[in-house]
């Protein structure tokens, strides 16, 4: 099974609009909160082989073999949470 793209972007404009609007912070302050979940999911759907640094999406699901062409990695390793 492949995974579908992960748009980063919606989640972003997700988080900001629901800090402005539930919370009331300030924009800066819903940027600042917004970047950070985004940093972490990214870490979280990144490879973290060395040789690879590919996202979750770019590997097979069921094999965890990684699609790009030229990739020597074998198996999809998750970050530290």
């Amino acid at each position: 099974m492949i995974e579908k793209g992960f748009d980063f972007g919606r989640l972003y404009r997700k988080i900001v609009r629901y800090y402005l609007t539930k919370h009331h912070y300030t924009k800066e302050k819903a940027n600042m909160i917004a970047q950070s979940v985004v940093r972490k999911e990214m870490r979280l759907r990144t490879c973290q082989n060395s040789d690879c640094s590919h996202l979750l999406y770019d590997h097979l699901r069921n094999y965890q073999s990684c699609l790009v062409g030229d990739c020597k990695c074998q198996r999809f390793q998750r970050a530290e949470a």
